[in-house]
């Protein structure tokens, strides 16, 4: 045969992220080549100065450490445009201010209830840390968004909140900031699918002339897209997020580079599940694309693929 051979991972002391990374692809293990794959395809994607970089994920990560390792990506420029969830909004908000608390899966949440915990996976969230400081925090800054202008696409609507918020203590930890800071775009297709939407339409009871303009959002993704020369995506996760990021760039032919990352089975047809072979089917990523469907938790992959990436970066 003339395919290369298997070879054991050699650990060594002081390994870097990109050494440990290597071996994992050497090693022509399951997953591990995947990640050293998908690593691969993103170096070349930010490396192409006519690719626009699309950065799609879900909220729960948000309310994890990975934060930091989104952050990161947005402080250092690497991506060009932000596609997620309302959820993103709350969790990153509601971190400026106060604290989430590690938990378990296996509790009574019947109890969490009783004590006003409430649970994401693994992480409690107190309500004086999410519902409570996000009315307390969010109205005011409402109020005076407000004064200017009564009509906001949500990629404007994050950035008067990622400025409104460049003075508080924790600010340098905020993915809104970053994106604020440097101008990238985050778009939120679901904007009222949270607590974030919730303190808007709270607001709007008293300012009924206050509204989204989500066809504004609209409007510049498609201008993103039908100016882009070429197209990559990192999506993380499912959900609207993902699918918004494909469903726009089937209108240039597809991506030219793909990473998901992803826990979701395809058997039962989501749009989570589905490989980036099923997006070949739709026009969304191109026949001769740089693809890999990476099966696993982001919170153990990312970190890692991340920090091999800016090593080589």
């Amino acid at each position: 045969m003339k395919e290369k051979p298997v070879k054991d991972i050699q650990l060594k002391k002081k390994m870097s992220s990109n050494d440990l990374v290597r071996e994992l692809y050497e090693s022509g293990g399951f997953t591990a080549k995947k990640l050293a794959n998908g690593i691969d395809i993103l170096e070349k994607m930010i490396k192409d100065k006519n690719c626009v970089k699309f950065l799609s994920f879900p909220a729960c990560i948000i309310s994890t450490g990975t934060r930091g390792v989104i952050k990161e990506l947005l402080k250092r420029k690497v991506f060009d445009v932000v596609i997620t969830t309302c959820g993103t909004l709350d969790h990153d908000l509601a971190r400026i201010w106060e604290n989430y608390y590690h938990g378990f899966f296996m509790v009574d949440d019947r109890e969490l209830h009783k004590r006003g915990v409430n649970r994401l996976g693994n992480i409690y969230i107190p309500n004086e840390c999410y519902g409570k400081i996000l009315e307390e925090k969010m109205q005011p800054i409402l109020g005076e968004i407000y004064k200017k202008g009564n009509k906001w696409s949500t990629k404007d609507i994050v950035w008067e909140f990622g400025k409104a918020v460049k003075n508080e203590k924790k600010h340098e930890d905020s993915i809104i900031y970053w994106a604020w800071k440097n101008k990238i775009p985050i778009y939120v297709p679901g904007i009222t699918d949270g607590a974030f939407g919730s303190q808007v339409w709270m607001f709007y009871q008293e300012h009924r002339d206050f509204t989204f303009d989500l066809l504004k959002d609209e409007q510049e993704l498609s201008d993103l897209v039908f100016d882009a020369e070429k197209s990559g995506a990192l999506i993380i996760g499912g959900g609207i997020s993902k699918h918004h990021t494909i469903w726009w760039n089937q209108f240039k032919d597809g991506l030219d580079y793909v990473v998901y990352i992803t826990t979701a089975v395809e058997y039962d047809g989501s749009l989570s599940g589905a490989q980036t072979r099923e997006a070949i089917s739709w026009g969304k990523i191109k026949e001769n694309a740089d693809n890999v469907t990476i099966d696993g938790d982001a919170t153990v992959f990312l970190p890692l693929m991340i920090s091999s990436l800016l090593e080589r970066l």
